[in-house]
């Protein structure tokens, strides 16, 4: 068992409140994106009103995780008619792409979330040759004809508005450009341009200022404005769809106007399994979602409410691990996983309704393929780099061909309400839902508690261990794989970034990665006590 040291405070505890209300809540990883969704809220919609607003928004104040140029998909509850909808709009590789632009090196593996072979110059990974076809907005469209209440004009406004605004500079947003600056920096020169000071080095505000600066977002807030009023088919079929074809292709990509205008985001019969008395609803198919449910398939009912026991500790990491293993054996590749931020967005809602909403959008990597759309201003997904470079995989690369995804949204529904989950973390993910999702069903923990409990990673095959664990958990751990135990910091951040919101008798809690210094439960009484 060995043990990182840090720099850091031992005696500093963090924590985030936690407040019931019967009012509606958005639990994002971005505070002024759960303001947008809960101003929304407050002005009457929907918790599908008010996730096409946070979702619009997170792709603004944190661009390098999620907007846009990516993908996803989600999960809804409808109260009213008491069933649950799933939604894919994940990326596809575009139809043009050749499989021989592709070639391995024959030595070493990919320098990023995946271990693949490594490919030539990275060409899967970074550029325009790592851009897939963009799901999202086809997503928020399907979302908005389906279940929406107010305007689509209305509900993109807090994004173009934030936009217009400006990107402020806070220190997490100098650390997290920083941590991506070198590779920002050489593969394309829009992007450099747009999030690093001449090029090189990341934006940074005085340490005892009290102004900070801001990245200027025009050319979003332009796109945000046109999708605004002519709707999202003008993402796949209009202006704004010939612009990031010729942008991509331009750049040495093979996304067409073509794939563009056949893309379409799809609904899906929920993946559904009961556990504890609670009905489990995620996302089928080429996602997290059957690992989910595999996790569960392994690990016995719990027997005892409260914190996890040695016993359960050893439990839920053989479970987590086998599920894992089965999971790459299956539908995608084996190997160690590099260390990389957290990255992806997820949000949770619900209304006053007790309508609720797991949302998961993602560039893939920080950043994506580090490519700018110049002429809309979007940075755009490497979406490409979810396949297997090498043939004869189960996730292979090839043509016209979905990705597999490591999202994740969950509902669980009880007899008195539900909660709604979700994480942005690539490979972590599912660790991170599965575990709270323990908590709350086997455990009986409440959304706070749940939240604020110590977890474990075992996404990369050894056990990633909060050190708030105790000594007789951390042993139990150890019988399964290796044990790094880690203190829960803000950064570098060992696990996943969850979001979710919870129902109970009519009353509504939410919360966020407690150490996630951007994040934010917020109500709709919250915004506007604060307006």
């Amino acid at each position: 068992m060995t043990g990182i040291i840090p720099n850091l405070s031992t005696t500093q505890r963090i924590t985030k409140a936690v407040v019931e209300t019967p009012e509606g809540i958005v639990a994002s990883q971005h505070s002024r994106a759960s303001r947008a969704g809960a101003e929304v809220l407050a002005a009457g919609g929907n918790a599908v009103d008010a996730a096409i607003a946070t979702g619009f928004a997170l792709g603004v104040v944190e661009p390098w995780m999620s907007g846009p140029g990516g993908g996803g998909g989600a999960v809804f509850w409808n109260a009213t008619e008491g069933k649950a909808y799933a939604l894919n709009f994940g990326m596809r590789s575009p139809a043009g792409l050749d499989v021989a632009d592709y070639p391995l090196t024959g030595a070493g593996r990919a320098n990023d979330l995946f271990p693949w072979p490594a490919v030539k110059d990275d060409r899967n990974v970074n550029g325009a040759t790592a851009v897939a076809v963009p799901g999202m907005v086809a997503g928020m469209g399907e979302a908005h004809a389906r279940f929406a209440t107010m305007p689509w004009a209305d509900l993109l406004a807090p994004a173009t508005a934030l936009a217009n605004e400006g990107m402020l500079i806070d220190w997490y947003t100098s650390l997290l450009i920083a941590g991506s600056a070198p590779k920002l920096a050489s593969v394309d020169a829009d992007t450099a341009a747009t999030f690093l000071t001449d090029g090189r080095w990341p934006p940074v505000s005085g340490w005892t200022s009290t102004t900070s600066p801001r990245i200027p977002m025009t050319g979003m807030a332009d796109t945000l404005g046109r999708l605004a009023h002519a709707g999202p088919g003008d993402f796949y079929t209009g202006d704004i769809a010939a612009a990031v074809a010729q942008d991509v292709q331009g750049k040495g990509g093979s996304l067409s106007v073509d794939d563009l205008a056949a893309y379409s985001a799809a609904w899906v019969e929920p993946y559904a399994f009961d556990r504890a008395g609670v009905r489990f609803r995620a996302l089928p198919g080429l996602t997290a979602g059957p690992t989910f449910g595999d996790i569960f398939d392994r690990l016995a009912e719990s027997d005892s409410k409260g914190p996890l026991d040695p016993a359960r500790w050893e439990a839920l990491a053989r479970a987590l691990d086998a599920a894992y293993t089965h999971r790459l054996a299956t539908m995608g590749h084996d190997g160690e996983a590099p260390e990389r931020p957290a990255c992806t967005s997820h949000f949770s809602i619900v209304d006053r309704h007790g309508n609720m909403v797991a949302w998961t959008q993602t560039l893939l990597s920080i950043f994506g393929s580090c490519v700018t759309s110049q002429s809309t201003g979007m940075l755009m997904n490497n979406g490409i780099m979810w396949f297997d470079p090498e043939q004869g995989k189960p996730n292979s690369l090839q043509p016209g061909k979905p990705c597999l995804m490591n999202i994740c949204p969950v509902i669980g529904l009880t007899g008195d309400g539900g909660f709604a989950l979700g994480a942005s973390g690539g490979r972590k993910i599912v660790g991170a839902v599965s575990q709270l999702s323990h908590m709350i069903a086997d455990r009986g923990m409440s959304l706070e508690e749940a939240f604020h409990a110590p977890r474990i990673d075992l996404a990369s095959g050894s056990v990633i261990a909060d050190d708030a664990i105790p000594a007789e958990g951390l042993e139990a751990l150890s019988k399964v794989a290796e044990v790094t135990t880690t203190k829960r910091t803000i950064y570098p951040f060992h696990w996943a970034f969850p979001s979710g919101v919870m129902r109970r008798g009519g009353l509504n809690t939410g919360c966020t990665e407690v150490t996630a210094p951007w994040g934010d439960a917020l109500s709709e009484g919250h915004v506007a006590k604060s307006a």
